[in-house]
Order: structure tokens, then C-alpha cells, then sequence
């Protein structure tokens, strides 16, 4: 995969995930929903809004559920949220690791960690698969307490 060059909130270049650079032959179905996640992730990061709100379904119903907040139904709601939280001035700086797939036929969800300068979270992330690709419908980010940064379980490759 390639990595491009982009603007964050700040106007400083940073580092995205490209997928239309990614040399798509040969990539597996989970493959591809990883991509769908790390692009989400690089969208948050970056408050890349029209990227964040092209990787939404408009085909599905969706759901979001930030730390603290009640339920969001509907993507009106939901991409409402996102928009207040990427035009925030202080942008945060998430880091997605220990990302895991499992594959229900169109259906995908990934359990991975978020790791902010405040803590650690844990996340559900849910996707379809539509015609252009996996699109999100559900985000899902909770606290991760009772374990220390260091006893974090490694993937092994």
C-alpha cells in the first residue's frame, strides 16, 4: 500500500492512506476492510470531513456512539457529530492498533484500540459492502480501563 501526502486540520502535510494508490490485485476481502478502517482513522485524524462522510453508507441505516454520548441514529445525526468534532480547533490524534476483521459475508466488523493522549479506547467499527467498496455503519468507542499501556496484547503476524 502507498502512503500520500495530505493536509490536517492545521494545514501541516501529514501522512494518508490512498486508496485509489493501493495496488488492489491480490488484496483479500479483509484487506480491504482494513484499508475501509485505516481510512476512517486517517479521516479522523486529518478532520477530513467530505472523507469522512464519502465513507459512510447512504445505502444502510447507521449508528455511531461516542465516549459519553447517547446513541446517534441516523446519518444525518451521525454525520452531523462528525462534522462538530472535525472543525474542533484541537484536533485529536488517534492511533488505531490490534485492529481485527471478522468477515460476515457483506458484513464486516472490526475490534480494534484507539489510542488518544488522554487514554485508550476500544472500538467496534461496522461495515457493508456496497458497490464502491465498504462503507460504515456503526462506530462504537468506549474507555479501556484495568489494564496498563505496557500489558497491551501484541498481533502476531
Amino acid at each position: 500500500m502507498r502512503w500520500g501526502a495530505s493536509r490536517n486540520c492545521d494545514g501541516d502535510s501529514g501522512l494518508a492512506f490512498s486508496r485509489a494508490a493501493c495496488d488492489i490485485r491480490g488484496m483479500t476481502e479483509t484487506d480491504d476492510v482494513l484499508a475501509a478502517n485505516l481510512e476512517f482513522y486517517r479521516a479522523f485524524t486529518t478532520c477530513d470531513f467530505p472523507a469522512m462522510n464519502a465513507l459512510w453508507s447512504r445505502a444502510s441505516p447507521v449508528l455511531c456512539i461516542h465516549p459519553g454520548w447517547p446513541a446517534l441514529i441516523g446519518r444525518d445525526a451521525v454525520m452531523r457529530s462528525w462534522r462538530n468534532i472535525l472543525a474542533n480547533p484541537e484536533p485529536a490524534h488517534v492511533m488505531c492498533h490490534d485492529d481485527q476483521v471478522t468477515l460476515y459475508g457483506t458484513f464486516a466488523v472490526v475490534i480494534c484500540e484507539e489510542e488518544l493522549a488522554g487514554g485508550h479506547l476500544v472500538a467496534t467499527n461496522i461495515f457493508v459492502k456496497e458497490s464502491a467498496g465498504w462503507r460504515m455503519i456503526h462506530h462504537q468507542a468506549s474507555p479501556l480501563v484495568g489494564r496498563p499501556h505496557d500489558a497491551r496484547p501484541q498481533r502476531r503476524h
